[in-house]
């Protein structure tokens, strides 16, 4: 304990409801946030709640969230806020103890697949507190580093959209295709195979490289040259393997806009691709199509095909029938190129992120460890 500081429970600074709706309250044009398991909030047209509060997702993703003002809540959401007769506690302090606190949430978590927090391992949880103008500089420290993160963030959207831009502004838009490119089928340009089964629980750190296809919806953007997880030589008697070049595409999804969500794989070497996850293989340009599956051209063919309601699905078939245009392969291999000087420099960003989080890391760990 540093000197000068007291331990509170925080069941005894803070009243802690949960959320009353269920999922789906959602809207897609709602005027108000929904906070739910996931990371993204939904929205929704009515509120519950207009107050300076942590929302910590009960279970699911376990995240936490600081917030000031109108909202509604899943009813697994843990709302906390101070109690009235609380002085001298600021919320946003307590919200980056949870930063840190949520690990230790995590680790005590209960359940099978899905996990859930425990009311008592939050209500038990132990505050470090200091006075009011210590946490008032240690929250200026934190969100100082956390404003240059989200700027660096914002620099990387901002390199995405020029991305896009450059697909426009050299093939124009695939839904008018006002340049005249030829149009096939993608079983017609490539074959298409569905990878085979790995689960999140086969990976091992030394073995052989491989997608899962949920990377394909959180960590791998439009192409990739590296791997981030490995399975056992001895997993399966027969794998799927991209070659260089090849398109990954998720053939399981949350809904239609993840359906067909794609990564050019760069990487030298093949890799070993799961199976909710398909294989195109072809002889186009992986950057030019993985682009193209973000078009709404693309998302109109999809959507034809795609289906289900909580989990949607799409089959290699049906992948097969989905058209695209095709620009000359050496104009597909220019925009490659300049994708290509794209990337270094979100390489660049993207390291200064990763060091920032670092020091904002050990700035945490130092204050409430």
């Amino acid at each position: 304990m540093k000197q000068g500081w007291e331990y509170k429970k925080i069941g005894n600074i803070c009243n802690i409801t949960t959320g009353k709706l269920d999922a789906n309250a959602a809207n897609e044009d709602g005027l108000y946030p929904f906070f739910t398991c996931s990371r993204i909030p939904l929205s929704i047209n009515t509120y519950a709640y207009d107050c300076e509060c942590i929302l910590i997702a009960g279970n699911g993703d376990l995240n936490v969230k600081y917030y000031n003002g109108k909202f509604n809540a899943y009813q697994r959401t843990y709302i906390l806020q101070l109690k009235n007769d609380v002085n001298g506690v600021e919320m946003r302090y307590i919200f980056a103890f949870f930063n840190l606190y949520i690990e230790e949430l995590r680790r005590k978590s209960i359940g099978g697949i899905i996990k859930y927090i425990k009311l008592g391992d939050l209500t038990n949880a132990l505050l470090p507190l200091p006075d009011i103008t210590t946490q008032l500089s240690i929250v200026s420290e934190l969100d100082k580093i956390n404003e240059l993160i989200r700027l660096k963030k914002e620099q990387l959207k901002d390199y995405d959209n020029l991305a896009q831009s450059i697909f426009y502004e050299m093939f124009g838009d695939p839904v008018e295709n006002e340049k005249g490119w030829e149009v096939k089928k993608i079983g017609e340009i490539g074959s298409v195979e569905r990878g085979a089964g790995i689960s999140k629980k086969d990976f091992v750190e030394d073995g052989l490289p491989c997608i899962h296809y949920g990377q394909l919806h959180t960590i791998l953007g439009a192409r990739t040259k590296k791997h981030y997880t490995s399975i056992p030589h001895d997993l399966l008697p027969k794998y799927k393997v991209a070659h260089t070049g090849d398109l990954v595409m998720a053939i399981t999804s949350e809904d239609v806009e993840g359906s067909c969500k794609s990564t050019a794989w760069l990487g030298n070497y093949d890799v070993i691709v799961g199976s909710d996850a398909a294989i195109l293989h072809h002889e186009q340009d992986g950057t030019f199509l993985s682009y193209y599956t973000m078009t709404k051209a693309f998302y109109n063919e999809k959507a034809k095909y795609a289906k289900g309601f909580k989990v949607t699905h799409i089959s290699t078939k049906e992948i097969e029938k989905i058209s695209v245009f095709l620009p000359p392969l050496p104009l597909q291999h220019l925009f490659a190129q300049r994708i290509e000087q794209i990337e270094r420099q979100k390489s660049a960003v993207q390291k200064s992120i990763t060091d920032l989080e670092t020091l904002l890391a050990s700035r945490v760990q130092y204050w409430f460890e």
